[in-house]
């Protein structure tokens, strides 16, 4: 089969819907959303991030990422400590930390479950073209 890029292009949003639907309804019994959770995991990632950081990593203004920031300091899950000047930074708090690992074995399965059908060669080919066509990640 020929494949135009317009139906790559869909292929690919209709997958990452799928996760999308997926995570959250894995998520849902840890009281987390995806979003929430993918914070968490940035945060692991990159302790003392700054409130715009995360806002670039998930996908948010500065300003929703304040109030989602907010409501999960109020929450216990992370902590914000000033940073220099009046830069505001994130950290994960031990619930937030416990949460986080909690919701990245949910994800673990609901993506192995998504990719079951490759071989470990179709999927190392896969990531390998979607790294060609992303190219560098200047937020990493």
């Amino acid at each position: 089969m020929k494949y135009r890029p317009a139906d790559v292009a869909l292929a690919v949003k209709r997958l990452q819907h799928r996760h999308h639907r997926a995570l959250s309804r894995a998520l849902a019994p840890l009281g987390l959303s995806l979003v929430q959770w993918d914070t968490l995991r940035h945060l692991h990632r990159k302790p003392d991030a700054s409130l715009h950081d995360l806002a670039v990593l998930t996908f948010q203004t500065d300003q929703s990422f304040g109030s989602l920031a907010v409501r999960m300091a109020d929450r216990g899950l992370i902590e914000r400590v000033p940073g220099p000047g009046r830069a505001v930074r994130h950290r994960l708090t031990e619930e937030g930390e416990r949460l986080r690992m909690a919701g990245q074995e949910a994800a673990d399965t609901v993506i192995a479950t998504s990719f079951q059908s490759l071989t470990a060669g179709q999927l190392d080919q896969l990531g390998g073209l979607l790294d060609t066509v992303l190219g560098p990640d200047p937020t990493v």
